[in-house]
């Protein structure tokens, strides 16, 4: 056991811990009893809680550990996260500033709602809220991954240092809602960035240089026989499908949503797609930690890969200072783990349980019904952890996306057409689902010896093509998805049958080209 690195570790943890239940208390409501407050913040963020707060949602410990770990095992493959996190914010932004006015003219609180509205069907929305809700809970369990990486580090064997910030996690959530994660987030961003500044200097000064580390990593490739610092012909296919695929589905996972409603108005969520792509120069730096671990020659605990930046750390610091990185790293985990709880918090309570159990539901009933699920979320992320098994605990996430890119029809789509019908959406979302898991299902994990569910890197042999080429399974049930919706919205018009009604006007639907009700919720919204 690490004692210096215990009690930093545990003096920040605490910190960061304290104010998440303070929380409940900055920028208090009148009543913290409804959605809009407790699950959305009150939708009153300016620009620097709403950058803290979506910056500290999306880069995660996924970032900080798998990241590095995939770059470690597999070389430049790991390097796709990058690209993804460059286009994705243009890619997006008129999206998200749509959504946003739609979503403040009818009150709406999840992607599920929008899709209620738009389409008129219930049981679209219940499905998107289903899709959504799976979709969050390999992403948590990613991130309590991190913080068990570290705990191993630190000596810290055994499920019961996990169990206690996991209740510590869910005990501030509860309480406080989305305020907590937004303001640690302040804290979070602020030590990673401390940490990776620091690092990216020392560890290569210590190292010889990065001409050094990239020969090191080279040597290891070129030894082992597979991965490489550079991409080959049968995983470039797989490198761009898995980019794009990760820039389509990152913005359709509620929590991103989430971060999105909760900010102040639409010019805020502009400055922040502008602002944001700063994360992605942080993020290639954490990537690069994979290349130095090998020239450091750090081995994993174990077996476990996601020990790499820990072991990096204590092996190349002093205690003190790798107690302050553990710290961030931990710290990372919380904060989005506390958000994507909330955010499927959120599409139980209003597209299930006040949809299907409680019609009449009070503001009250509904947030309260929220904060019980929250609590639920984080164990079904823990059983993740417990039932799956992939080759790099990035594939968590992988596996994710793979789940959240058959909302990108009804969602992403139906933010600029109501071409689609109702029952060709649903058709194509079955069909893209099934299509995906099998997929999933038929990708081996060749590190654990498992023959299914092994990673998210399809190989096109197995659809009888003489090749080594791999492709990004979410990318390949997306194409069947549209093609299913496509097809079933010709025969449904075919058919003649009638669409549910759209219940957003074009008044209403257009409201980022000037609608004065949004004009309103700007002017008269608080200052952040």
């Amino acid at each position: 056991m690490k004692t210096t690195e215990i009690v930093i570790f545990t003096l920040l943890f605490l910190v960061v811990s304290g104010l998440g239940f303070v929380a409940a208390r900055w920028r208090r409501p009148n009543d913290l009893a409804t959605l809009d407050e407790w699950g959305l913040g009150g939708r009153s963020f300016g620009s620097w809680i709403t950058w803290f707060l979506i910056g500290g949602d999306l880069y995660t410990a996924y970032t900080f550990v798998a990241v590095p770990a995939l770059i470690f095992g597999a070389g430049a493959m790991g390097f796709y996260a990058v690209p993804y996190t460059v286009i994705v914010y243009p890619m997006v932004m008129l999206v998200l500033v749509r959504l946003w006015s739609v979503s403040h003219v009818h009150n709406l609180v999840t992607p599920a709602d929008f899709v209620r509205v738009r389409f008129g069907s219930p049981t679209l929305a219940l499905l998107v809220a289903i899709t959504g809700i799976v979709a969050t809970m390999p992403y948590i369990a990613l991130q309590l991954v991190g913080i068990e990486a570290v705990l191993k580090t630190m000596g810290l064997t055994g499920d019961l240092p996990l169990i206690i910030a996991f209740a510590i996690l869910a005990a501030y959530t509860y309480q406080s809602g989305l305020r907590a994660p937004a303001l640690i987030a302040f804290v979070k961003d602020s030590l990673i960035y401390l940490v990776i500044l620091v690092a990216i200097i020392y560890i290569p000064a210590k190292l010889g240089g990065m001409g050094s580390i990239f020969d090191a990593a080279k040597a290891k490739f070129d030894a082992a026989g597979s991965g490489g610092i550079t991409l080959n012909a049968n995983n470039q296919l797989q490198y761009v499908t898995l980019a794009f695929g990760s820039a389509l589905a990152l913005f359709l996972y509620p929590h991103s949503v989430t971060g999105i409603l909760a900010s102040r108005n639409r010019n805020v969520i502009k400055r922040n797609m502008s602002a944001l792509p700063a994360y992605s120069l942080l993020l290639g730096l954490i990537a690069l930690l994979g290349y130095m671990a090998i020239a450091a020659g750090i081995k994993p605990i174990g077996k476990d890969s996601n020990t790499i930046v820990p072991q990096l750390f204590d092996k190349l610091f002093p205690d003190w200072f790798t107690g302050v990185a553990f710290a961030a790293i931990g710290i990372g985990a919380l904060v989005p783990a506390a958000i994507m709880s909330i955010a499927a918090a959120n599409l139980f309570a209003r597209n299930i349980y006040r949809e299907y159990f409680n019609r009449n539901a009070s503001a009250a009933q509904e947030a309260t019904a929220s904060k019980i699920a929250s609590l639920v979320v984080k164990i079904g992320a823990v059983l993740c952890i417990l039932l799956i098994d992939p080759q790099f605990s990035i594939d968590l996430q992988l596996i994710g996306g793979v789940i959240i890119l058959q909302t990108l029809p009804s969602v992403g789509l139906g933010l600029y057409t109501r071409w689609f019908h109702r029952g060709g959406l649903i058709a194509g979302w079955a069909a893209g689902m099934a299509a995906g898991m099998l997929l999933l299902y038929n990708i081996a994990n060749p590190a654990t010896k498992h023959d299914h569910f092994g990673g998210s890197a399809f190989p096109l042999s197995q659809l009888g093509f003489d090749t080594k080429i791999t492709v990004y399974a979410g990318f390949l049930a997306l194409i069947v998805n549209l093609v299913v919706a496509v097809l079933g919205t010709f025969v449904a018009r075919a058919l003649k049958s009638a669409d549910g009604p759209d219940r957003t006007r074009p008044e209403d639907y257009f409201a980022d080209q000037g609608d004065p009700r949004v004009h309103e919720l700007e002017t008269a919204a608080p200052a952040s």
